[in-house]
């Protein structure tokens, strides 16, 4: 029992038949196949609740106790655990709903409960009152769910084309109800429920609550009313009722009444239909094919028993209530017995039939004619359905076929009555009582059944039979089949009906005829039949115009009459004083005529509309004599009649456009008069006037709205209009009237009483519709109300044009933006609330859609500005009631469900489709008014409409479901319902595929709020938490919907970019399980997800590359990702160019462009309708009669190329949207790879999904019909996935392998890379199957041949694109360039035999294959990297010139190398440093121009660099004269000074553009490097390149004497130096000059070897400068980051180190050069050594004396170097051996030092990375580390070396060979000096230094000093750690006992004694 007393939560009562009508309305109206299914569950379901129609759940005493205890024990609720409280007051409310609706208890408390969930979406209304819609919402949802289920049966009238399925299904199911005694419960709730009734009970209980709660209620109550007599009438138009159920249907009738209007109440209507359709035989004839199996099933052809029972029933002389429907029933009976007779086939029933007569008799006794037209053609529903205008016309119909006898006998009677009134009246006596007007209220009822037409069915054709043919083709008669076929029968006997009719006609019918005629003349097609009759008619009984008695009805007799009218009235014209009276004594004319003349108007009125579409009469009228009747007459007797004809016939003559020069002659011409007088004198005093008639005044109001509405939609701002026109007049001069348009922008653009009028009417029209209850002229004021807003939106749409134009014209007149002006303070409430007002007409969207259209519409025009925007907020917030009912009205007009339907605007839309058109415009409106807030600053509308706080920080807000928190339900709300509806089904969001473009704009709001930074926190956690909004969404992507295109593209656009912050937003918040969720959604490829979180282990392995390679296709799907690019279509169909006839193609161009403009999204496109009111001038401007001819021919080509035009706009469109939708698709793809946790995805499934989005992208680009314009796009994506590719490859190759099974060798390095293990190694088992990379070898050349074919499709053009197709190439090789492997000095362990047998590793393998793949494209492809390298835009140059490096670097052929060369590119680049030379002038300026030059410039530097470092490639560097090139450049004389307070250069912050001296610094390193490289690659022209440098360096002398001078200890000085001191120690030599081209005279070779000598001088110079290294002792360094620091550190002592080996270098070179043998040495320095000693001296921190450079250096400045390299060498060794070991256990250092070693790396976020990544970042510090060190160990032991060399040398000179100045053999001394400079002459033209000065001053005494301080200084210990260094590194670097040698050779010469 428990669970029977449990509550359902959606009520029972409400949510599952809201259910149910969801179901069906998804199944039978909307065509969902999935949904048939669905419904044959639910219709087994609640068949009870069918089969007990609208019957409540009694009450129960249980359930009463039960919630009685409610507050205190609680109830329990379906679906949840435990029970919950109610409070006492929601138990009260609940046993007040039991007694009102006789519900049971728990019933009524589930109702309160619905309500209260339902609350928010009715602002405003208490549970209680919600409970009350709910109960009856649920009634009418069974009500619409039976009738829908009844439609959709298989019958005999319609079919809905449904599957036959469905259809048995509900056929069989309603049948069942059928049994169970439906009619009798229709008529029985039909009866009981009353509005009247039900309001009184819930008036008692206080259950009624706002004026719209009313009308909701009462719409509820009375829909169900409706739905449940249409059920029965949907019954009988496709199945007859039994008898007993026909008998109960006569029964109901019999007791009907009709309203007070006379006509009969919609439901009554449906009843009496049902009824007729009973009797109804008329498919019989139409020959179906089912026909036979629908006879039988009939019980009216086969029941006796049926027949008899309903014959006694009706000819029963009861009387009913409506005798008029009594009659009615009486002849469609008499009908059906009498067209049962006809039947061959059908059993003797002929004692009925017999009586059919009678039967017929009685119901024309009865007026049934006059019945049928007053109270059921009357009715206001009866032309709102299509059926129950065909039943009439068969009644009719048939009557007039079926009993031609009974028509014949009331023509007879008709005319006998005639006669017998022309009698009274000749007699003067009384009109006979016994006269009846049957015929003639026949003739009045065929008038009004065909008068409109509202399906377009022309039923009245029925009437016409053809005679002839008519002209057209398309004009036939109803029935089918060809011109020369014959009518049926029953047409020929309609047709003579109306014929015969008008045949003799007697006076008393010729009204009622015409009117008839009038009907019958309703439709295109019957227009014209009519139009003929009247015409044949004249013709024929031309003789007879005055014949005896009759009065033919005829276009010739009408006209006759008129003019002998026209005539009579001319003679006897009224004397000037009588006009005043109302009626003109009519002389001639008499009242019965009057009614004849206008009933024949109206007839041509009718027929006129329907042959001639429009009317166009022009019109000379003067406005005077309307003014008096209007304000004389008219308003005197408080009715306007003529004022509303007047107006509505210059509404029409303005719809025609009028003639400029109306009135010419009399007045100024123009139309000015007429609009002053309708402003003026109608519009301005319509609220002041008397009305007798209520509605009358809104009528004239809306007739005088309508002529201004059409005037401004037709004005366009001209320039002539701001200038004054004059005219002559009279012989005057005077100005012209302005164009009405134009008063009208005037008027509005004031605060004119127009415009207030106008905004008063708009405030009274809110209050009216507020109030919800019917007043007589509602439809009217409704009508004033749009067109008062129309005219509004029209102002705003051409006021800036307007407000241009006048700005540029002299005319004196002032005007104000009409958003200016509604922000006005409105007179009567003394508060600016115009918009307000304007606003809440989107309350009322659902009872008149039109308006809340065009208040939508004002609203996002005038929500584009700011300021106005701040104000809008503060007057919609203001006042909380008001606050509700605007976000309600905004949330209601989103709310309403309208599939968008693609019309074409010129076809006539049926009403419902029309008003859902406007829905659905409306909801588009407030989107834009949504999208355009956003953009504006807060506060702003769309932030209040979307729910945001407005007081506090936007950022603040906390977003809640609707109801939670007492949050409101806001737009944002009804657009995520808008979005989600469908999510839950496989087919995805509804709205995507029924209403495209409002789908767009919605995921357009939604990107907006999550892209600003004010609302992306609440929205996405509110997206995230309460509604999983992007997984529910991305999961149906890749929305397919062909026909709506653009759209779609934009839909999923706007989706992925709100993924892509949504990915980097839970990124960076480490959310990892929402972001891991949708990673797996958009990259997953296999069905089922086979991984778990979190647990690696076994899965993990099964995942790894082995289980990839096994393609197993069966059970992989396509990664969504992926799905999504395939859904953009590449390619785009182009329209057909232009073929024209009569305009000029080019022209015509031109005219399209001038005719573009942005539209809203930001596109160029043509202003369609702009360039058909230019062409349509052009032809209007044409003369002469050859143009009129030719006219119709040039609007037709104007038709074309306006459809051309579309085309084109069309094509414009559909490429942004492709743009776009790429452009999001790129982004996703980039955050995926870039923003997402690397972990989330493995490596190997990281290079597959690269590997496949690179191959689709590329196939899709490289198709033949892909479209050029999304190049750009998929390039940079290209450039992306390729980056990626590539660092995902190296970094999986820069895992260090674990150690392989078998131990490597002990000399191995740990570090082995991954590929190599299996060379190395005996491979271990996985290793046998891998490529390359995880992908293999063949899909990265797969990808290589992609990215090469891409480039060559960009052809010339498209540079941009190439820049990113180069950077990607760029990144690909890199994968097979080698990482930086640690130098771990055991490398050189291997024989040279060993490496050359080594198999070739994998990247020597990828890179043959690479340059094979390149070369295989030949020249095309390096003819267009060279000339992308040449010239273009700079980053390409700089790319491509980068590209050229790289394949030149891997070339082995060397074909890329000859291509440069041969084809002139390599000169081009060369002579282009000219040029360059210019522009990097203008660089060192203090604030340089952009940089850009700079750039380029070290582009090529570098890659002549990269060339250089070939031997073939220096040597055509050197035919191209680059280097005399360089000699040339002025640029490298300006060097910059160096600012000395930053004497480390590490002061200044560091900014984005380098101080001048770096930017100079990065000129000169990369020319110095060049000749650095030149001298050492160019073997065989060695001296020729030495020369050129030589003059190089000679030619810049003064900036390379700067820089030797340059005192700056700057890592940046110290390169300089460095490089400087390589180039001078291979090119000042002495053997140089000899090789120079140049014709050297004398005098240049001494100023030649001047250059040299100061060179040499100034580089032994720098030997004292860094021989002591005294300066990186006192090296502090004082800011700057600390891992910056530590690479600085790095770079300068490396730089030291280089300089001190390049000038050693240096000083061997002058010696070995200078003397070829031992006799004849060349002393570099002296024989002191007490540099030495004064350096190892206490005092260390004094500065080393400079040795000014005209002194030699002594000798104890090598012996220091010797000492300080040997000591820095052990220092180098240790931190070596430290890094090399912290490398092979990177994971077991401390965090600390891990965390230092990344900071130089990486100097800020560290802490934000993963521990994987710090190992990484660790890993690449310490190879750089170990590889500075390897640099610094071969630097310093070749300084011991040479220093150990030269210290020899000199030893042995001056020990042994030398000849000391004050010994007895100076003489001898003297000529050896001689003969040795004689030698030297002979060996060299180079004075060098003059070493002479030096020796002459060696005494003995130095020489025996040289001999004790050598002797102590190169002591035991500094031997020992030389003969310990060469163990250590040198003999590992194979230059066996060279220090050994040496230091043997030293320690014997100073063992020797003088003697």
């Amino acid at each position: 029992m428990a669970s029977l007393l449990a509550v359902n939560s959606a009520a029972s009562l409400w949510g599952p038949y809201k259910d149910i009508w969801q179901t069906v309305g998804n199944a039978i109206w909307r065509r969902q196949p999935e949904a048939v299914h669905l419904v044959d569950l639910v219709l087994k379901k609640h068949k009870p609740d069918f089969i007990s129609l609208f019957k409540n759940p009694a009450k129960n005493v249980q359930q009463h106790e039960k919630i009685q205890k409610a507050s205190t024990e609680g109830v329990a609720i379906q679906g949840q655990q435990g029970t919950r409280l109610l409070p006492e007051q929601l138990i009260r409310e609940a046993f007040i709903l039991s007694d009102l609706f006789d519900i049971g208890e728990l019933a009524a408390v589930e109702l309160l409960l619905a309500g209260e969930h339902q609350q928010p979406h009715f602002p405003g209304l208490t549970r209680g009152l919600v409970a009350v819609l709910l109960y009856w919402d649920g009634k009418r949802c069974i009500a619409n769910s039976l009738k829908a289920l009844i439609q959709s049966r298989r019958g005999k009238t319609w079919t809905l084309e449904l599957s036959p399925e469905l259809v048995s299904m509900t056929t069989r199911f309603t049948d069942e109800l059928m049994e169970q005694g439906l009619t009798h419960k229709i008529l029985t709730l039909v009866s009981q429920i009353d509005v009247n009734n039900e309001f009184e009970k819930l008036q008692r209980e206080r259950g009624l609550g706002s004026e719209k709660h009313r009308k909701e209620v009462s719409d509820l109550i009375k829909e169900c009313r409706q739905s449940l007599a249409e059920s029965l009438f949907s019954w009988t138009c496709q199945s007859p009722l039994s008898k007993d159920d026909t008998l109960l249907l006569i029964g109901h009738l019999e007791r009907v009444t009709v309203e007070a209007s006379g006509s009969l109440d919609s439901v009554n209507l449906a009843l009496v239909m049902a009824l007729l359709y009973c009797f109804d035989i008329s498919f019989i004839e139409q020959g179906a094919e089912d026909r036979e199996d629908i006879i039988h099933q009939l019980p009216l052809l086969t029941e006796r028993q049926y027949i008899s029972s309903i014959h006694s029933r009706l000819q029963d002389s009861q009387p009913w209530k409506l005798p008029g429907l009594q009659a009615t029933v009486r002849l469609a009976w008499a009908l059906a017995l009498r067209g049962i007779s006809q039947l061959s086939d059908v059993p003797a029933l002929a004692e009925f039939t017999e009586a059919d007569e009678a039967m017929a008799e009685l119901a024309i006794a009865d007026n049934i004619f006059l019945f049928l037209t007053e109270s059921v053609v009357g009715s206001e529903n009866f032309y709102q359905e299509e059926f129950y205008i065909r039943r009439i016309h068969n009644l009719i119909t048939d009557f007039l076929a079926l009993m031609p006898m009974k028509v014949k006998q009331l023509r007879n009677r008709a005319d006998e009555d005639a006669r017998m009134i022309h009698m009274s009246l000749h007699m003067g006596n009384d009109l006979p009582i016994s006269l009846r007007r049957d015929l003639e209220h026949l003739m009045l009822l065929v008038a009004e059944l065909y008068k409109k037409n509202p399906f377009n069915l022309e039923l009245a054709l029925e009437y016409w039979c053809p005679s002839e043919p008519l002209q057209t083709s398309t004009i036939m008669g109803s029935y089918l089949g060809v011109a020369h076929q014959r009518p049926p029968q029953r047409q020929v006997v309609l047709s003579k009906f109306v014929r015969q009719m008008g045949d003799l006609l007697p006076p008393t019918i010729y009204i009622p005829y015409l009117k008839m005629l009038q009907g019958l003349a309703s439709g295109p097609q019957c227009a014209h039949y009519c139009f003929s009759l009247l015409k044949v008619n004249g013709s024929s009984h031309a003789e007879n115009i005055q014949g005896a008695g009759g009065s033919p009805v005829s276009w010739e007799h009408f006209f006759h009459s008129l003019m002998l009218y026209h005539e009579h009235l001319r003679k006897d014209l009224p004397s000037a004083d009588s006009v005043q009276y109302r009626h003109l004594p009519l002389r001639g004319i008499t009242q019965k005529e009057q009614d004849g003349l206008i009933a024949f108007l109206q007839l041509t009125t009718t027929i006129i509309t329907w042959i001639l579409q429009t009317v166009r009469i022009p019109s000379q009228r003067q406005a005077i004599g309307i003014e008096v009747e209007l304000n004389e007459i008219e308003s005197r007797c408080e009715e306007y009649p003529l004022t509303r004809a007047f107006c509505q016939l210059i509404s029409t003559l303005v719809e025609s456009s009028f003639p400029s020069n109306l009135g010419a002659g009399l007045r100024p011409p123009g139309f000015d008069p007429y609009l002053q007088f309708l402003r003026d004198s109608v519009f301005l005093r319509f609220r002041t006037r008397a009305y007798r008639r209520a509605a009358e005044k809104w009528e004239v109001a809306e007739v005088v709205l309508e002529v201004f509405y059409k005037l401004l939609r037709d004005y366009e701002p001209q320039l002539e209009d701001f200038v004054d026109q004059f005219v002559e007049l009279r012989g005057e001069e005077i100005i012209a009237y302005k164009p009405p348009g134009f008063s009208l922008m005037y008027h509005l653009l004031n605060e004119s009483p127009m415009l207030e009028l106008s905004l008063s009417l708009l405030e009274e029209g809110v209050k009216q519709l507020d109030t919800y209850a019917p007043f007589p002229g509602k439809k009217h004021l409704e009508k004033a109300v749009q067109h008062c807003l129309a005219l509004l939106n029209l102002t705003l749409q051409k006021e800036n044009l307007f407000m241009d134009l006048l700005r540029e014209s002299q005319l004196a007149l002032i005007v104000t933006p009409l958003e200016q002006l509604l922000q006005g303070i409105n007179p009567r409430t003394k508060k600016a609330d115009n918009v307000v007002n304007i606003a809440r007409y989107l309350y009322h969207g659902n009872s008149n859609p039109e308006l809340a259209f065009e208040s939508a519409k004002i609203l996002c025009c005038i929500s584009c500005n700011s300021n106005i925007q701040i104000k809008l907020v503060g007057d919609f917030t203001h006042d909380q009631s008001v606050s509700q009912k605007l976000m309600a009205g905004f949330v209601e007009c989103l709310d309403s469900e309208d599939a968008e339907e693609f019309i074409n605007p010129e076809e006539e839309l049926e009403p419902d489709k029309k008003l859902a058109r406007i829905r659905h415009e409306t909801r588009i409106h407030i989107l834009n008014l949504l999208i355009t807030s956003l953009e504006r600053n807060p506060p702003n509308l769309a932030l209040y409409l979307l729910g945001f706080e407005l007081k506090k920080p936007v950022s603040t807000t906390n977003l809640q479901d609707p109801g939670v928190l007492g949050c409101p339900r806001t737009c944002l709300h009804a657009i995520l319902n808008i979005l989600e509806k469908g999510t839950e089904g496989r087919t995805g969001p509804i709205a995507v595929r029924e209403s495209p473009q409002l789908a767009e704009l919605c995921y357009q709001v939604i990107y907006q709020l999550c892209a600003c930074s004010d609302t992306s926190g609440p929205t996405m956690r509110y997206l995230r938490t309460s509604q999983d909004f992007l997984f529910s969404q991305l999961q149906h992507l890749p929305f397919s919907n062909r026909e709506y295109e653009i759209s779609m593209l934009n839909q999923m656009s706007w989706l992925m970019k709100t993924a892509s912050i949504e990915l980097r937003v839970t990124s960076l918040n480490r959310q990892r399980s929402h972001t891991q969720r949708l990673l797996h959604l958009l990259l997953d490829d296999m069905p089922v997800k086979p991984y778990s979180d979190g647990e690696g282990g076994i899965e993990d392995e099964n995942r790894s590359v082995s289980g990839f390679l096994h393609f197993d296709t069966a059970t992989k799907v396509r990664r969504k990702i992926l799905s999504i690019l395939d859904s953009i279509d590449f390619s785009q169909e182009i329209p057909e160019p232009l073929q024209l006839d009569f305009f000029d193609r080019a022209q015509i161009e031109q005219v399209i462009a001038n005719c573009e403009h942005k539209n809203l999204r930001g596109q160029t496109v043509c202003n369609v309708k702009l360039l058909h009111r230019v062409l349509v001038a052009e032809v209007n401007a044409l003369q002469g009669m050859a143009a009129i001819g030719q006219r119709p021919l040039l609007m037709e080509e104007i038709s074309t190329i306006l459809q051309y035009v579309v085309g084109r706009n069309k094509l414009l469109q559909c490429l942004h949207a492709k743009r776009h939708a790429l452009e999001s698709w790129r982004q996703l793809v980039e955050i995926i790879l870039t923003a997402c946790p690397q972990d989330l995805i493995q490596a190997e499934d990281r290079q597959l999904i690269i590997r496949d989005l690179l191959q689709d992208v590329h196939d899709k680009m490289l198709d033949d019909d892909a479209a050029q314009e999304l190049m750009p796009v998929v390039a940079g994506a290209v450039f992306t996935l390729t980056a990626h590719l590539s660092q995902s490859v190296r970094t999986e190759q820069k895992q260090p392998q674990p150690p392989p099974l078998t131990a490597a060798g002990p000399g191995e390095s740990q570090f082995v890379l991954m590929l190599d293990s299996s060379f190395t190694s005996p491979p271990a088992p996985e290793c046998m199957t891998v490529g390359f990379a995880s992908i293999g070898d063949s899909s990265l050349h797969i990808i290589l041949k992609k990215l090469l074919d891409f480039i060559l499709k960009t052809g010339g053009g498209f540079q941009r694109v190439r820049t990113h197709l180069y950077g990607s190439l760029l990144y690909y090789l890199q994968m097979a360039q080698r990482p930086d492997e640690p130098d771990t000095l055991e490398a050189a362990k291997k024989t040279m035999w060993e490496r050359l047998t080594a198999p070739e590793d994998a990247f020597s393998k990828l890179q043959r294959e690479n340059i094979a793949i390149i070369e295989s494209y030949g020249a095309a492809l390096m003819e267009v990297v060279c000339r992308d390298a040449c010239d273009g835009h700079e980053i390409g140059r700089m790319l491509a010139l980068a590209l050229l490096d790289r394949i030149v670097s891997v070339d082995k052929q060397q074909q890329w190398l000859l291509y440069l060369s041969n084809s002139g590119y390599l000169k081009v680049l060369v002579d282009s440093l000219a040029e360059d030379d210019l522009t990097l002038q203008s660089l060192l300026t203090p604030q340089p121009p952009l940089l850009k030059a700079l750039y380029t410039y070290e582009s090529k530097m570098a890659f002549l660099t990269r060339v250089a470092k070939i031997q073939q490639g220096a040597l055509e560097l050197l035919k191209s004269g680059v280097i005399v090139r360089l000699a040339q450049c002025q640029v490298y004389d300006m060097r910059p000074e160096i600012d000395h307070q930053g004497l480390f250069g590490m002061r200044d912050p560091p900014v984005f553009i380098p101080a001048p001296v770096d930017r100079y610094r990065q000129i000169l390193l990369p020319a110095l490097q060049l000749c650095q490289v030149i001298l050492t690659s160019s073997m065989a022209q060695h001296l020729q390149a030495a020369g050129q440098v030589l003059q190089f360096l000679i030619s810049h002398s003064d900036t390379i004497q700067a820089i030797l001078r340059c005192q700056d200890v700057s890592a940046g000085s110290l390169q300089e130096l460095a490089l400087l001191t390589g180039i001078i120690s291979k090119a000042a030599l002495p053997g140089v000059l000899s090789e120079l081209d140049v014709d050297v005279t004398e005098g240049s070779l001494m100023e030649l070897q001047g250059h040299i000598g100061r060179f040499q001088r100034q580089c032994l110079g720098l030997l004292s400068r860094f021989g002591g290294s005294d300066r990186l002792r006192q090296f502090k360094f004082q800011d700057g980051v600390e891992g910056d620091r530590m690479n600085k550190r790095d770079e300068i002592e490396l730089a030291m180190q280089q300089i001190c080996a390049n000038v050693m270098e240096y000083c061997q070179s002058l010696m070995l050069q200078s003397s070829p043998t031992f006799q004849h040495a060349v002393c570099l320095f002296t024989p002191s050594l007490s540099e030495t000693i004064n350096r190892e001296g206490p005092r260390q921190d004094t500065q080393a004396p400079v040795v000014p450079y005209w002194r030699l250096p002594g000798l104890g400045i090598i012996v220091y170097l010797l000492k300080q390299s040997a000591n820095d060498f052990f220092t180098y060794y240790d931190s070596h051996r430290q890094n090399v070991n912290k490398l092979q256990n990177v994971e077991q250092l401390p965090p600390d030092e891990i965390k230092e070693l990344c900071q130089s790396v990486m100097p800020a976020g560290v802490d934000k990375i993963s521990t994987s990544q710090k190992y990484i970042l660790a890993r690449r510090r310490l190879v750089k580390l170990i590889n500075n060190r390897a640099k610094l160990l071969s630097l310093c032991s070749y300084i011991i070396e040479t220093c150990l060399f030269i210290f020899w040398r000199h030893l042995e000179y001056y020990l042994l060979r030398c000849t000391p100045t004050d010994s007895q053999d100076s003489l001898l001394a003297s000529r050896a000096a001689f003969k040795s400079r004689r030698l030297q002459d002979a060996f060299t033209s180079d004075t060098n230094l003059d070493f002479r000065s030096g020796l002459t001053r060696v005494s003995q005494h130095d020489i025996e000093q040289l001999q004790i301080e050598a002797i102590n200084a190169f002591g035991e210990s500094l031997q020992k750690k030389l003969l310990d260094i060469e163990g250590l590194y040198s003999k590992v670097r194979s230059r066996y006992c060279f220090i050994q040698a040496l230091v043997r050779r030293i320690r014997g010469l100073l063992r020797l004694s003088r003697g």
